[in-house]
């Protein structure tokens, strides 16, 4: 019997990634990997290692999960070594847990190895700490495939409850976002940062209020895969922003440190 890992790959930027996520790509027969993971990581791969792409697109997926779901399953019961290489955290809204609930109901040896979620990652490389003592003690992480009308009791908790919150993929609910955080209690004049393709050289960064940033997102054409950042943390984008799209980050942390 082989062997599932199931490993956060990261927001994007490859350097990202832990060492031991690297050292089971290095080990495994079979990698079944995300759209939104970068292919460099690929390059660990050992010769004649299966690659298989199995990425989802709005209204489209290359793989539905329940076949990726039996692959992880009939490769590992050949006696393969195989990693599951997932966007960000394979736990933080990476359906990392069904998969191994998957696996683990049949048997399968598994292992999670966590990885650095974009909820973190792309406020960073846009200078937002998602805590700040002077304005946020608090974080939120929600995704934003929400439908209108649901869980409305967690509107007005997200909108009194919280410091900062963190929406992943929301770029399409967004007026609707603004609209029920407003409704529910939070200033229109409260901070929101949009992120895209945080970490990466195509990261772009727009800021605004609840009341304007919808606007503003469809006038760039902002598109997913975006982070929606709210709250005053955002307010310390423009003196915190250190990352330039382009400059390879680990080239100018060497040539800092000689």
């Amino acid at each position: 019997m082989g062997k599932v890992y199931l490993i956060g790959a990261g927001p994007g930027d490859p350097d990202l990634i832990t060492l031991k996520g690297i050292r089971a790509i290095e080990a495994s027969d079979v990698i079944l990997y995300d759209r939104l993971i970068s292919e460099e990581l690929l390059n660990y791969a050992k010769p004649g290692a299966e690659l298989i792409f199995c990425g989802k697109l709005p209204n489209y997926h290359a793989m539905s999960q329940e076949t990726i779901n039996r692959f992880l399953v009939k490769y590992a019961k050949k006696g393969k070594i195989v990693s599951r290489l997932k966007g960000g955290d394979p736990f933080i809204f990476g359906r990392g847990g069904e998969e191994a609930e998957w696996v683990s109901k049949r048997g399968i040896q598994f292992e999670i190895v966590p990885g650095i979620t974009a909820g973190a990652a792309a406020p960073a490389y846009a200078g937002i700490p998602l805590t700040h003592r002077s304005v946020s003690g608090s974080i939120t992480f929600i995704t934003g495939h929400i439908q209108s009308g649901e869980n409305e009791g967690e509107w007005e908790h997200l909108a009194k409850g919280t410091g900062t919150i963190a929406i992943y993929m929301g770029v399409s609910k967004l007026p609707s976002i603004c609209k029920r955080l407003i409704t529910y209690g939070r200033s229109d004049e409260t901070p929101v940062g949009v992120i895209y393709q945080g970490t990466t050289e195509e990261q772009l960064v727009l800021t605004g209020t609840l009341a304007t940033i919808s606007d503003q997102v469809k006038m760039a054409k902002m598109k997913n895969p975006s982070m929606i950042v709210v709250g005053e943390v955002v307010s310390y984008h423009e003196s915190l922003k250190w990352f330039e799209p382009g400059r390879v980050v680990t080239e100018a942390v060497q040539a800092e440190g000689t």
